[in-house]
């Protein structure tokens, strides 16, 4: 570990800054590269990597760019690529699908092609559950049949998924796809519901309920997610893998927001909205595989993560 090189992509990110202080804490050499952009406030990702910005080299540059992508892998010699980048979200991905098809398959081939050139032979990109869309058989498992998403994100991810393993198979690249459920935990985004929920109802102010509020999600500590990130990284058995990375339990909406008011301790003031198109009904995630071949499995339960999330936001 002391002596290998990662790039880190979207590394100033909820997930990514914490990957980041992992890598960071056992000795790697560490590139970052954000573009900061406005999808939230980018002083949040200033926040993120004050306490590491002196400990790698920081990139300010939009990974859409190929003439920079390749630059910078030319100077790396990175060793392994940790994918985190993205435009994030369903719903704004209805709104906006253009940004998202550049940013995640236009980015994430210049990454892989920079690989392919440059001779890096590990590459970790991070995908998302959305691509099961409605499937109905439950809980999801790596293998089940996608015949179609249901948003332009969940589209964009499927893709990349197929683009990886091409370059995998053609170029001979170690790729894993990690399916990440529903991620929370310290420095989440602010636009994700853990934390609009904790604030609202922490200030007193109403939150959005969409549909009945029964929809169900599969939701991950951030720690669990790091050290899946961290294990797959290291695998070294095959040469294209899709894993699940999930909480492996399911929590309804309406489940979720007792559970932060009693954090709290404060009940919400509900402002019932219809359904959103691109939601899915449910999100569960079969970890077996994840199990069986790289060690791993979530260790975080949500009431004991919620509550680290609550230490945390206490603080800010």
């Amino acid at each position: 570990m002391p002596f290998s090189r990662f790039l880190v992509t979207g590394g100033a990110g909820f997930i990514g800054s914490h990957v980041v202080e992992s890598l960071l804490a056992d000795g790697a050499r560490v590139t970052v590269i954000d573009d900061f952009n406005d999808y939230y406030d980018p002083a949040i990702k200033h926040r993120n990597v004050a306490g590491f910005v002196n400990d790698v080299e920081l990139v300010r540059g939009d990974i859409r760019d190929p003439a920079l992508v390749e630059r910078l892998f030319a100077r790396g010699k990175f060793d392994t690529v940790i994918h985190l980048a993205a435009r994030a979200g369903v719903r704004p991905s209805i709104l906006d699908p253009k940004s998202y098809v550049t940013t995640n398959i236009d980015g994430t081939f210049n990454l892989l092609d920079s690989c392919r050139h440059n001779e890096v032979k590990r590459f970790v990109f991070a995908s998302s559950s959305s691509v099961y869309g409605i499937n109905k058989k439950v809980p999801f498992a790596e293998d089940d049949a996608i015949p179609r998403t249901i948003s332009p994100y969940a589209a964009t991810k499927l893709a990349c998924e197929q683009i990886c393993s091409n370059y995998s198979y053609l170029f001979g690249m170690r790729v894993t796809c990690l399916r990440f459920f529903t991620v929370y935990g310290p420095r989440q985004r602010p636009d994700l519901a853990i934390a609009k929920f904790f604030a609202a109802i922490r200030n007193g102010q109403p939150i959005e309920r969409y549909g009945d509020g029964e929809t169900r999600r599969d939701y991950t500590y951030i720690a669990d997610i790091v050290a899946g990130v961290r294990a797959a990284a290291d695998f070294d058995e095959t040469d294209f893998e899709i894993f699940n990375l999930g909480g492996s339990q399911t929590t309804s909406l309406s489940e979720l927001i007792a559970a932060v008011e009693e954090l709290v301790g404060k009940k919400a003031v509900i402002v019932q909205r219809p359904e959103q198109p691109g939601d899915v009904p449910q999100t569960f995630a079969d970890v077996h595989k994840a199990k069986r071949l790289l060690d791993w499995e979530p260790q975080t339960p949500l009431q004991e993560g919620l509550a680290k999330y609550a230490e945390w936001a206490l603080r800010q």
